[in-house]
């Protein structure tokens, strides 16, 4: 696959890695166990090597905003994985190479894919040219914190207590949906409502939310 920029010396691997549990035979979960490990420890080191001053709750964060559901499908989206993903009959008729949980793994397991085909250092330096957008993103704005953690914070400098967060309603198909999330403080009367294509984008829209009304 030219997108992916990186020539299999076992074009096998790049096979079994787009190969879904549902078309049987030899599939993809192994190698997704291999690729959320390497993915995970890549972007860790990143981070880590970036932000020499960053707290372990910081690098946390930052490696969770990188290394998620989202994200993961977003880069498969970009490579168009879903258009070479070998799937089952009844995934193929429910529009499952365009679902972002089947996206993120076959991402995942197409990083496990080069690690295993080229090593450690072919799989570092693909996730770092990966990755290079969201690392610039990331560094422009490193110095600001999620609405989630910025509400949290804010509500326990007043001793208020922390908020409830709770999905109002799922809108979409299985593979395109959409969250309406509710938050709650206990103590205000204000309510507000979020939206995402997943519950944590839906919690930190709402989290947003509440933050520009109790801070008015």
């Amino acid at each position: 696959m030219e997108k992916l920029d990186y020539e299999f010396k076992q074009p096998q691997l790049l096979t079994v890695a787009l190969t879904h549990r549902s078309k049987g035979g030899d599939h993809n979960e192994r190698l997704e166990f291999l690729g959320d490990a390497v993915v995970n420890f890549v972007i860790a080191e990143i981070l880590y090597e970036q932000y020499p001053t960053a707290t372990e709750g910081e690098l946390s964060r930052w490696r969770a905003t990188l290394v998620n559901r989202d994200t993961l499908a977003e880069l498969a989206k970009e490579f168009d994985l879903g258009a070479d993903l070998l799937l089952g009959p009844g995934e193929m008729r429910s529009g499952g190479n365009e679902r972002h949980s089947i996206l993120s793994c076959t991402m995942e397991a197409v990083i496990g894919a080069v690690y295993l085909d080229g090593g450690f250092e072919a799989a570092q330096e693909r996730i770092q040219a990966w990755y290079t957008p969201w690392l610039q993103s990331l560094s422009s704005a490193a110095s600001h914190k999620d609405p989630k953690t910025l509400l949290q914070e804010f509500l326990q400098s007043c001793k208020l207590p922390l908020p409830v967060y709770t999905v109002d309603s799922i809108a979409g198909e299985a593979h395109q949906q959409l969250f309406t999330v509710k938050c709650q403080v206990e103590g205000l009367s204000d309510v507000t409502f979020g939206k995402g294509t997943s519950r944590r984008r839906g919690e930190q829209d709402a989290a947003a939310a509440m933050l520009k009304v109790i801070k008015k």
